[in-house]
């Protein structure tokens, strides 16, 4: 019985000895991958196959996706803000680490990465996913998936409940909230990604258009008060 139910309480014995965030210190962190700035180079660029096989894309200005050219960041031209990375959960130090030691900056999301999830994650490439950005913003031990993310909050009952450090999540992606616009009509907050930006950037989105597209408000369980 015992060993059926310390896999069970270990997610939650992980998150009491975490750090815990706060709503000021989720934004303040949120802020700084928007501001990190970085030099890229072409020795960051991949279009193809890494060392074992999983493809990669970097959201550079070469970039092809789905016949349409995207992308963002240049060689040779001084960047800002983390670039989108399937499966990323770095900092702004480990980002640039990486970069030091030949890593490719991001690589964006497709649909054959959607279907075969944490087995095509790049270890070649540096950068950060929505999902894990917000575990960063909540300063998680590890990144928990936007199918995890439920497990760790609460939903709200209304979306004039949302404060500062919660989130809106749907199917496959999530976004941090900040604050309402005047009206409240629009939510203004952050998010990494996604097409065609494949970086972390501040947002301002409907609230009529989140939920046509199936956002729901969630706050973290675990969160403290500033």
């Amino acid at each position: 019985m015992l060993r059926l139910l310390v896999p069970a309480i270990l997610p939650f014995l992980l998150l009491s000895c975490a750090p815990k965030s706060t709503p000021a210190k989720a934004m303040e962190i949120a802020y700084r991958y928007t501001q990190m700035e970085w030099q890229p180079e072409s020795r960051h660029i991949r279009h193809g196959n890494d060392s074992r096989g999983i493809r990669v894309d970097t959201p550079d200005t070469t970039l092809i996706h789905h016949g349409e050219r995207g992308g963002w960041w240049v060689p040779g031209r001084p960047a800002k803000g983390m670039p989108y990375k399937w499966g990323g959960f770095d900092t702004p130090e480990s980002f640039i680490k990486g970069l030091a030691d030949g890593r490719k900056a991001g690589d964006v999301a497709t649909k054959w990465k959607r279907r075969n999830g944490d087995a095509v994650v790049s270890q070649e490439s540096v950068g950060i996913d929505c999902s894990g950005f917000v575990s960063r913003c909540w300063l998680l031990p590890r990144a928990y998936s936007t199918r995890e993310l439920p497990s760790i909050c609460a939903p709200l009952q209304s979306w004039d409940e949302l404060r500062a450090g919660d989130i809106l999540l749907k199917d496959g992606h999530v976004i941090l909230f900040e604050r309402w616009n005047t009206g409240r009509t629009e939510i203004i907050g952050y998010e990494a990604g996604p097409k065609p930006l494949w970086r972390v950037n501040p947002c301002g989105i409907l609230k009529s258009r989140l939920i046509l597209e199936g956002y729901h408000p969630w706050r973290y369980r675990y969160m403290q008060e500033d």
